[in-house]
């Protein structure tokens, strides 16, 4: 029989704990790891028992666990996306889904949704007032959901209408739903997993007719958008995707990339104002063409101000060995973002917002962790940093981000994401001279804006 090694970790009732670690964890994770280490083991409502580690050798094995080792999490968005989501799907079946979305996020694909991002955030960036502060975060969620809805859902018309009132809602819901037992009676609309089921119904007959068209559109080999890629994709022995699991994939890809690629955003105008040489530096990068330093801002709004707070696996073997920790089975292992992005033997001067760490050093995927890892990282880590980037070119291009020396804005849990308290608020003024003049307003019906 294996021999049990788990770190230690607080004695208090789960109810204290969760509080504790969940409810404040920009205090209550760094105080667990001040006491016991930098792995502990905590008892928690949604998962159980759990070990949080955030040593990068520990996070390496987790990551590279084969899947019958460790796996998904029992308790995740799975159980309101639908049994074809990645977030459902484990083992092979998992390693089969993923392959088939792999070639859109890279490549060909990748490069043509840059107009599609930089179309968006012209049309929004057209409402920003000049002269008072306003919160950024909502522009933000418009732009990320516009861009899926053109880019992966192929949407225009009545569909992205639809589509655009009924999906920030959904999966609102969904997402608080996400732990909560499902009911063994429907109360409809009465109840919120009644009203949830509507939502969803809704949304599978505007996926139903979009991939009706798209299957008699006769130059679908000519889109770009990853409903035409998944309509034409097949499996190694030659079967299509179903309808259903095309409905669930995309459903997968708005919840992992809407609100946080939005939230990041936000966050970064929070930062640059707050760093009025880094700001300047990437206004003349933006002015002379450049992208480095962009990119490297993106990674390091992404380190200090991360969206999410833990990711981690499940043990699906007898036991799981960590480094020095013997985890057993039906135990969660938690990976505290947080934690390793402000650990000072990884990133000296952990709490000091430095891009031009990132500027000539790639970060290391075990160290610096917003999109997860191993085989279940985001699949769309790279279509996010291309949209990131595309928004902040185009922003910094056509205004003048007003510096401000007000204090840094609070953490607030906005469920899904860790956002800005005060919604990443801003004051501009429109540049004088805009590199690329805006899009016209009556250029925007073919998306049925």
């Amino acid at each position: 029989m294996t021999t049990v090694t788990l770190p230690p970790g607080p004695s208090t009732p789960r109810f204290v704990q969760v509080a504790y670690s969940l409810t404040m964890p920009r205090r209550g994770m760094p105080r667990l790891r001040d006491r016991y280490g930098d792995a502990f083991t905590i008892n928690m409502p949604i998962f159980g028992h759990a070990v949080v580690i955030s040593d990068p050798a520990e996070i390496k094995q987790l990551f590279q666990a084969r899947s019958d080792v460790a796996d998904k999490l029992e308790r995740n968005l799975g159980r309101v996306l639908g049994p074809g989501s990645l977030f459902a799907l484990a083992g092979e079946e998992h390693r089969t889904q993923r392959k088939l979305l792999v070639p859109p996020f890279h490549g060909r694909r990748l490069a043509a949704y840059e107009t599609v991002v930089e179309e968006e955030t012209v049309r929004e960036l057209v409402s920003w007032p000049e002269g008072p502060a306003f919160a950024t975060l909502p522009s933000m969620m418009r732009i990320t959901l516009n861009v899926i809805l053109r880019a992966v859902f192929g949407a225009e018309g009545a569909e992205f209408a639809q589509l655009r009132e009924l999906l920030p809602a959904l999966v609102t819901l969904g997402s608080r739903l996400a732990v909560v037992p499902v009911p063994a009676v429907d109360w409809g609309r009465w109840s919120p997993w009644g009203r949830f089921w509507a939502m969803r119904r809704d949304y599978d007959a505007v996926v139903e007719r979009l991939i009706t068209r798209a299957k008699q559109d006769k130059s679908l080999d000519r889109r770009d958008d990853i409903l035409a890629m998944m309509v034409q994709s097949r499996y190694d022995d030659g079967s299509p995707m179903s309808h259903s699991e095309i409905a669930d994939e995309l459903l997968t890809l708005l919840a992992a990339g809407h609100e946080t690629t939005a939230t990041t955003l936000a966050w970064a105008v929070e930062r640059l104002r707050r760093h009025p040489e880094v700001l300047r530096d990437l206004v003349e990068e933006v002015d002379a063409g450049g992208k480095a330093l962009r990119e490297a801002t993106i990674v390091e709004v992404q380190r200090t101000r991360p969206v999410i707070d833990m990711v981690g696996r499940q043990v699906k073997a007898e036991s799981l060995q960590l480094g020095r920790w013997t985890v057993p089975k039906g135990y969660a292992v938690l990976v505290s973002i947080a934690l390793i992005h402000e650990d000072e033997s990884l990133f000296p001067n952990a709490q000091v917002f430095d891009p031009s760490r990132f500027v000539d050093a790639k970060p290391d995927l075990y160290q610096w962790i917003p999109f997860g890892g191993g085989t279940r990282r985001c699949l769309g880590a790279a279509f996010a940093n291309m949209e990131m980037e595309v928004v902040l070119r185009t922003l910094l291009r056509d205004f003048t981000l007003i510096p401000t020396d007000e204090r840094d804005e609070r953490w607030h849990s906005r469920g899904v994401a860790n956002a800005p308290a005060k919604g990443g608020r801003a004051m501009v003024r429109r540049r004088a001279t805009p590199a690329v003049q805006p899009v016209a307003a009556g250029e925007c019906s073919e998306v049925g804006r």
